[in-house]
C-alpha cells in the first residue's frame, strides 16, 4: 500500500472560512475525508502549520520513508528556501499544489522558490489539485 503524506502551510487551516471567493467553502479536514474514500487502497495522511520550522520538519520525518508527498506551501511557496532545500534534501518526491493559480495573482504570487526543487506544480484548480497530485503518485 502506497502512503502518501499531504502538508498544508499557513492559514490553509481556515479552508472554508477564509476568502471563500478565491479558496472555497469547504473545510480541508472535510474534503480530506473525501479523498481519503476515494483512495481507500492508499495510506493517506494529513498535516497542516503555520509555522515554516513545522514544515520542515514533517519534511524530514516523512521524507526518507512515504512514497510521494503532496505540499501547498501557502504564502511560504514565495520565499522560504528553508523548505526548498528541505525538499531538495529528502528522497520522497514532492507534488506541490496551489488552490488558486498563482501564475494569474499578483506578481509575487508567481514565483515559487520551493517548486524548483518539486517533481511537478498543480496550481489553480481548487481542492481538486489535491486528488490530481494524488492520481500522479498512482501512475508513477
Amino acid at each position: 500500500m502506497k502512503t502518501i503524506q499531504i502538508i498544508n502551510g499557513p492559514n490553509l487551516n481556515l479552508l472554508g472560512i477564509r476568502e471563500p471567493e478565491i479558496y472555497g467553502r469547504q473545510s480541508f479536514e472535510y474534503f480530506f475525508d473525501t479523498l481519503k474514500h476515494q483512495f481507500p487502497n492508499i495510506s493517506l495522511q494529513y498535516y497542516q502549520s503555520n509555522h515554516e520550522g513545522d514544515v520542515i520538519d514533517k519534511l524530514h520525518e516523512v521524507g526518507f520513508l512515504y512514497d510521494g508527498i503532496v505540499l501547498n506551501a501557502a504564502a511560504y511557496t514565495h520565499y522560504s528556501y528553508a523548505i526548498a532545500d528541505a525538499i531538495k534534501a529528502i528522497r520522497t518526491p514532492v507534488i506541490e499544489v496551489h488552490i488558486s493559480d498563482i501564475y494569474a495573482r499578483e506578481d509575487f504570487r508567481k514565483i515559487s522558490v520551493t517548486g524548483e526543487n518539486c517533481v511537478d506544480i498543480i496550481s489553480g484548480k481548487g481542492l481538486d489539485g489535491y486528488r490530481l497530485a494524488i492520481e500522479k503518485f498512482l501512475i508513477d
